[in-house]
């Protein structure tokens, strides 16, 4: 038994001496391998490590639509049923609806002006004292001016990539052709495409003339006078009734072409001059093809954005749409309830429904704000049902007082960030969206004045109340009316100076003159005041019998614009004055807006070929 058990223990005693050996031998071969294993390891190690960091400080990107002359009525998820925006509704759904987001001005160019600077386009001169309140011609040498700076121009310091396709009509050159000093590139914008103009009747034949129509009208005549005075002079020297030197009517002769041409040129060939498309500073197509034109916008957003997806960006998508001459796009053509106008507002939805598309297959939703809005609202005396629905809001297109000329739609959209579904129903404006940007791209470098204020804050829930406290309502360079949201009440106070005179009288625009301007008006004194909160269609003035704050109301708005007034003229910070201290001393701004400005100058003319045979279309050779 001794021998057997012996022979067991030896056993055991070889075979853990045996495993010893082996785990030992395993262990000494892991510590030999271990420092190769962590060497091959550690730049997938530190890789993953910088990847994840980078997503992490990666600022987010930007979509910006705007649709140009949208009333607020024409979507559905601001009230209306018989047009259908599932996307843009959509878009509200997942985000957060603005309901008084409210335009700096209700013209293009003025509004586009303070969108773009996030300020009143008064500072940058682009409001008018007179008649015309918008740039009438690509070859005038009004626009945005050089030293303004854009929301565009602060990303594009930051590192983005900038991309504008669409509609900019804030000018292009300043002295001669090919200067730019306007052009999109010159304010942050790294990629154009689209229309330096806007569209106008004059852009599809057929549609009559837009611009200055009634002078256009008047200088038709005088030439016919003219014309018919010079035949009748041939007439009576060949005769033989009355001498009538040769000299003299040659002269007469080429007076008359002459003031035929200096009206005609400009105005009789608007389509060859104001209707073109830009690819960065070259002219691709004079005339442009309205026909083709949404498609053409769609297709370079969204190849904008796949060229830009690992990197930081802001695109700026300017509709076309809503503004007239209306496009015809067959798939579109006869399918919603509200005649052309609803076909095209069905469009513009299903446009804004292939970008979040974009975004989102691209994987780039969670990274993106998307906004949506309009210029300014609707153009309600549009004959034809063309022109837009500002809902149960009083004016439209052109009015700087009235809700409906300057409340728009303002949708943000950021899973993940924003809450979906939110509301916010505090005064912001559309110059908000400049210091809000600046703030998402981390840009901390001092700035100029602005009138806008970061949104985020609203956006995410994180604050209750609006920074706008008081908002000034412009029509062209004269103060309309002023808004006052008190501290601690719901009450939003609006107090008008002038209102348009509507034509015919009782009618709710101006629609003998189509459009209603800042000059034939009805000064109120005292003002007109409502109370937005409980009369959103201002239709029940307020008096000092029905309103106990009547008398502090005036008061309060009076000194506001006071203070107002004084911040156009007195020590404030600019990025392009000269310093004194810590401030700058704001420099006169020339007004953009007059009639030297305006008016057409060939020298200023954008060309493809040689002028004044411009002509070419795009993907051709001029």
């Amino acid at each position: 038994m001794q021998g057997s058990g012996s022979s067991c223990g030896t056993n055991i005693s070889q075979l853990f001496m045996d495993r010893f050996t082996v785990t030992v031998t395993a262990v000494m071969r892991w510590q030999r391998s271990l420092p190769l294993a962590l060497l091959l390891l550690s730049p997938l190690l530190i890789s993953g490590h910088d990847i994840t960091a980078a997503e992490e400080e990666r600022r987010p990107n930007f979509v910006l639509m705007m649709v140009d002359d949208l009333g607020i009525g024409d979507v559905g998820c601001y009230g209306n049923d018989t047009i259908r925006t599932p996307n843009i509704d959509r878009l509200a759904v997942e985000g957060v609806k603005l309901s008084q987001h409210i335009a700096a001005a209700p013209l293009c160019t003025p509004s586009r002006a303070a969108f773009m600077t996030g300020r009143y386009a008064l500072r940058s001169g682009m409001a008018s004292t007179g008649r015309v309140q918008v740039l009438l011609f690509l070859g005038g040498s009004g626009g945005l001016p050089p030293n303004e700076i854009t929301f565009a121009k602060r990303l594009q310091q930051q590192g983005y990539t900038t991309g504008l396709v669409g509609k900019w009509h804030l000018g292009v050159n300043c002295e001669h052709r090919g200067d730019h000093c306007h052009h999109p590139n010159q304010h942050g914008f790294s990629y154009f495409y689209g229309l330096p103009f806007t569209l106008f009747n004059e852009c599809v034949p057929g549609n009559g003339s837009e611009v200055l129509a009634d002078l256009q009208q008047t200088l038709r005549k005088l030439s016919m006078m003219l014309g018919l005075g010079l035949l009748t002079l041939v007439c009576v020297r060949v005769c033989g009734l009355l001498e009538v030197s040769m000299w003299l009517l040659a002269v007469l002769t080429c007076v008359s072409i002459v003031a035929v041409a200096v009206w005609y040129v400009p105005l009789g060939f608007l389509a060859t001059w104001n209707c073109i498309i830009m690819r960065n500073q070259d002219v691709i197509e004079q005339p442009m093809t309205v026909e083709s034109l949404p498609q053409r916008l769609l297709g370079e957003a969204q190849n904008f954005i796949k060229r830009n997806v690992d990197q930081p960006f802001l695109l700026f998508l300017s509709l076309a749409h809503i503004h007239t001459p209306l496009f015809t796009t067959p798939a579109f053509a006869g399918k919603s309830h509200h005649g052309r106008y609803g076909d095209n507002m069905e469009e513009v939805d299903w446009i804004i429904g292939e970008v979040m598309e974009t975004v989102d297959s691209l994987g780039l939703a969670n990274n993106t704000l998307m906004y949506f809005t309009s210029d300014h609202g609707g153009h309600i005396e549009d004959a034809n049902a063309h022109g837009g629905w500002n809902g149960i809001y009083k004016g439209g297109k052109a009015m700087g007082g009235w809700e409906g000329g300057i409340r728009v739609p303002g949708i943000f959209r950021w899973p993940g960030r924003l809450p979906a579904g939110r509301v916010v129903d505090e005064p912001t404006s559309l110059m908000d969206l400049y210091p809000t940007l600046k703030y998402l791209a981390q840009d901390t470098q001092p700035d100029r004045l602005l009138d806008g204020h970061n949104l985020m804050p609203l956006l995410e829930g994180k604050a209750e109340r609006s920074q706008h406290e008081f908002m000034f309502h412009y029509c062209g360079a004269h103060l309309n009316a002023v808004r006052w949201h008190p501290p601690g009440s719901d009450s939003i106070f609006k107090v008008h100076f002038f209102s348009p005179n509507f034509n015919p009288p009782g009618a709710g625009g101006c629609y003998d003159t189509k459009m209603c301007n800042c000059h034939h008006v009805t000064h109120h004194n005292p003002p007109l005041v409502f109370d937005l909160f409980h009369d959103p269609a201002e239709s029940r003035p307020l008096t000092s019998h029905t309103e106990p704050r009547f008398a502090e109301i005036l008061k309060q708005t009076a000194e506001a614009v006071v203070s107002h007034e004084r911040t156009l003229t007195d020590v404030q910070v600019s990025d392009s004055t000269h310093t004194h201290g810590d401030t700058h001393v704001q420099q006169s701004v020339p007004s953009q807006m007059s009639w030297e400005k305006i008016l057409w100058r060939p020298w200023l003319q954008p060309c493809c070929g040689t002028f004044p045979f411009c002509g070419c279309k795009e993907g051709t050779t001029p």
